[in-house]
């Protein structure tokens, strides 16, 4: 059986566009697919110095999750850097920051979660190479310290990167989540209300429904 890792992924919005880059052709998970930035969390997500979640997001993600808050919103913000270049930061200097948070320790920033929402979250099928327990948060394109247009920084996970307008990202090569998860972003920027019940695509059942935390399919 394929274990599930813990992942977190960034979507970060500018004005009616959003980030996105295309995995590589050779990749094991979703390749040739444009995607969010995003991956698996890692160990050394929950020890670094960061400013606090929201306590409302905080109290969302630790419902159902054994990863503390911090580790998951750490690791949206290390995956962004990695892939695009784009620090989401906030000043502030480490003393001695782990391999994998070393280029973005240089930068001169800690990582800034302050301005994150939780925003969906959903498990890959069975049957795939590989499987994620993904949390997608949003994040303004406004609250980066980076050139937004700048993606020299990035490494080589994502080409392609660019800003998509929501009207034009479904005539891109989506995974199937990531088309539900920009239906409902696009839903949410129509008609925006507090983030309060999150979507959940739990892949558990034969109809593979969308529910809320709380258990109510929305799809």
């Amino acid at each position: 059986m394929t274990p599930i890792r813990d992942a977190a992924t960034l979507i970060v919005l500018r004005q009616d566009a959003v980030l996105m880059g295309q995995r590589g052709s050779s990749a094991a998970f979703m390749p040739d697919k444009f995607v969010f930035p995003g991956g698996a969390v890692d160990a050394v997500d929950a020890n670094v110095p960061m400013t606090p979640l929201p306590q409302t997001v905080a109290d969302q993600l630790a419902d159902g999750s054994d990863l503390s808050p911090a580790a998951l919103a750490a690791a949206a913000i290390r995956e962004l850097w990695e892939e695009t270049g784009q620090c989401l930061g906030h000043p502030g200097q480490w003393s001695d920051p782990p391999q994998g948070w070393r280029g973005f320790a240089a930068t001169g920033h800690i990582p800034h979660a302050t301005p994150m929402k939780f925003f969906f979250r959903a498990v890959t099928p069975k049957g795939r190479p590989r499987r994620f327990d993904a949390r997608f948060f949003l994040a303004d394109a406004a609250d980066l310290v980076t050139n937004p247009d700048d993606f020299t920084g990035a490494e080589d996970e994502l080409r392609h990167l660019q800003w998509v307008p929501l009207k034009d990202a479904r005539k891109f090569d989506l995974p199937f989540i990531t088309q539900v998860v920009l239906a409902e972003l696009v839903a949410h920027i129509a008609a925006p209300k507090p983030l309060t019940e999150i979507p959940f695509f739990k892949n558990d059942d034969e109809a593979h429904l969308v529910s809320r935390l709380d258990g109510r399919p929305i799809l």
